[in-house]
């Protein structure tokens, strides 16, 4: 898809983009490519066991763990949508991709992370079941319920990424064929066009920020609840093994909002590259690694499986 130029300025290659990803020396580089590396392969293990333990452990055949086990397999796929090729590209003289790659990166990727923050908000909800209505909860949160709410979480974030794709691939792309990260995404390519971005920015900031708020206030409202009721329990260690599960729960949602917020939901963040390719290796790559971290070293329950699974493969 040729881009159209006009004046003096030149159009991009049919073939597509250079993606510019971090400046500086071959040690720069090489430390960066050391950090990613370490960074994606502690995340395809530590994700990798959390699927192969929830679907082998029989105790673990749960709605809760049936949602961390969708989490585990978005933050592998999402993280593996970026990080071989930027991998790939910290010693690539050409760093080069193309442009049907460019939007299928793009698309991918804006997919799995939305898909990622409903999911995030449905795994509050069937705490706040599980918690305020212990009676209700296995019929409430059945499997085809469990079932259904995942798949409308894709459909969201697979709708998201329709808009976001669509948008951002019609656009004029004649500035420069340099994108000034490490991969594909809506705020550097919008500074590679010649025409107005401020519709796409406006629906960026729309959808983003609608998303982010419905979902935040599902998470406040259920954990408003769930501490409610944690505080009436008589047992000590009842209101403890719930705190520590839901603790878990709020550490991973408050840093993927966190980020994501930074990046995509306010206006003028499509100006900072800098602080966008920080706060994007903090969400591709370092979030992803740490949920397994969060959910299992908190959780007795993934640790005795652990335990079990470690038992039967010596045994």
């Amino acid at each position: 898809m040729p881009a159209h130029g006009n004046g003096n300025l030149s159009a991009a290659p049919v073939w597509g983009f250079v993606l510019e990803g971090f400046q500086g020396g071959l040690e720069t580089q090489a430390l960066l490519f050391a950090v990613f590396l370490a960074l994606y392969l502690v995340t395809v293990l530590g994700n990798l066991t959390m699927i192969v333990l929830i679907t082998l452990d029989a105790r673990l055949h749960s709605p809760m763990y049936f949602f961390l086990k969708n989490l585990s397999f978005l933050d592998l796929c999402y993280s593996s949508a970026i990080a071989p090729n930027a991998i790939a590209n910290f010693f690539s003289s050409s760093k080069a991709i193309s442009f049907a790659g460019c939007a299928t990166q793009l698309f991918f990727f804006s997919l799995l992370v939305t898909t990622e923050g409903f999911l995030l908000a449905v795994m509050a909800y069937d705490r706040f079941v599980a918690i305020c209505s212990p009676l209700r909860y296995p019929v409430a949160m059945g499997p085809a319920t469990c079932a259904r709410l995942v798949l409308g979480a894709y459909f969201g974030g697979c709708l998201n990424s329709i808009v976001e794709t669509s948008l951002t691939f019609r656009l004029p792309f004649c500035r420069s064929n340099h994108i000034d990260h490490f991969f594909c995404d809506v705020p550097p390519l919008l500074q590679l066009s010649c025409a107005s971005t401020a519709l796409n920015e406006l629906v960026m900031f729309a959808i983003c920020g609608l998303i982010i708020v419905g979902t935040t206030l599902v998470v406040l409202v259920s954990y408003g609840y769930i501490t409610v009721t944690i505080l009436r329990m008589r047992s000590g260690s009842s209101g403890h093994k719930v705190f520590s599960t839901c603790g878990s729960h709020l550490t991973a949602v408050s840093l993927f909002y966190g980020t994501v917020f930074v990046m995509y939901a306010q206006p003028g963040a499509v100006a900072s590259m800098e602080q966008g390719k920080v706060v994007s290796i903090f969400y591709t790559l370092v979030i992803p690694m740490l949920n397994p971290l969060i959910y299992s070293l908190r959780n007795r329950d993934v640790k005795d499986a652990l335990r079990r699974l470690g038992q039967r493969c010596t045994a």
